[in-house]
């Protein structure tokens, strides 16, 4: 599976419980924060509810050959 890089832009701060869980399950909760995560539909569905508060990179790391 594909590895997917998530780093936190936004604060939490006056966003509701739920996107505030939704941070912490995804290992984010301080702005800059980053957690690598493999894609799924689960990570799909929780990304859906917090995209306005993380920006997401493919996770991918170049080989030097």
């Amino acid at each position: 599976m594909a590895k997917l890089k998530l780093r936190q832009v936004r604060s939490s701060i006056g966003q509701s419980a739920r996107h505030r869980g939704t941070l912490r399950a995804l290992g984010l909760g301080k702005i800059g924060r980053t957690a690598e995560h493999s894609e799924g539909p689960e990570l799909a569905g929780m990304l859906r509810k917090v995209r306005h508060l993380v920006e997401i990179e493919d996770g991918a790391t170049s080989s030097k050959d």
